[in-house]
């Protein structure tokens, strides 16, 4: 899954405001800015492998650090506690944590069993939506208009920085989202290990969208 986590965090923003929309969207999309991290340090492993599943190319053949359920509810502790720190903020610290969660939840209905729950277990889990390409194109798109959607309502520009820079964010993760699906798979896992890394400049791109928008 890809623009569901972002659209998770648009929609984060209806819940509770008082995070950036870059916050929100570091929280959400976490496992994913950290594992192409991992790929890099050659921690974990994934091959590309067309018709692993209908949709995503991809066999997650070692990743318990970035997906496994165990170290996720670290991940997820770790990252309300860090904005706790800063913040001081213990509501919103608790549900920053829920939304690192969430990017395992996702997943979790999208990947195939490939998600492991404990280090020291062999088990893996996934309910694998990946093999329907509709039901992948369903669930996605539905969960990205609904969490832009609230995005929307809940904030208003303050300048038009405000609204071209939120548009545009839109049409772009879309855009992207199109071309995975669409487009022709990757051929070597380094470069994409390092194309994935663009996704902190989203993170940036939500402060900066936050900056020019003020909450409802």
């Amino acid at each position: 899954m890809f623009i569901g986590h972002f659209g998770l965090g648009f929609g984060a923003k209806k819940i509770n405001n008082r995070p950036s929309l870059g916050t929100l969207f570091m929280a959400a999309q976490w496992l994913d800015l950290i594992w192409p991290i991992m790929l890099i340090l050659g921690i974990e492993r994934v091959e590309i492998q067309p018709g692993n599943t209908v949709v995503a190319p991809l066999n997650f053949v070692y990743y318990p650090y970035t997906h496994g359920l165990f170290f996720v509810l670290i991940w997820s502790l770790l990252f309300g506690l860090v904005y706790y720190l800063f913040k001081k903020d213990a509501k919103t610290a608790f549900f920053l944590g829920i939304l690192v969660l969430s990017h395992w939840v996702l997943d979790f209905i999208t990947h195939g069993p490939d998600l492991s729950l404990f280090p020291w277990m062999d088990k893996k889990v996934g309910l694998g939506l990946w093999n329907s390409f509709a039901g992948t194109i369903i669930v996605e798109v539905a969960i990205y208009a609904i969490g832009v959607y609230m995005y929307y309502t809940a904030t208003k520009a303050k300048n038009k920085t405000g609204i071209y820079s939120f548009w545009i964010l839109v049409a772009f993760l879309f855009l992207i989202h199109m071309m995975n699906l669409f487009g022709p798979p990757p051929t070597k896992v380094e470069p994409l290990a390092y194309a994935a890394l663009i996704q902190w400049l989203i993170i940036l791109w939500g402060y900066w969208i936050d900056k020019n928008r003020v909450a409802v």
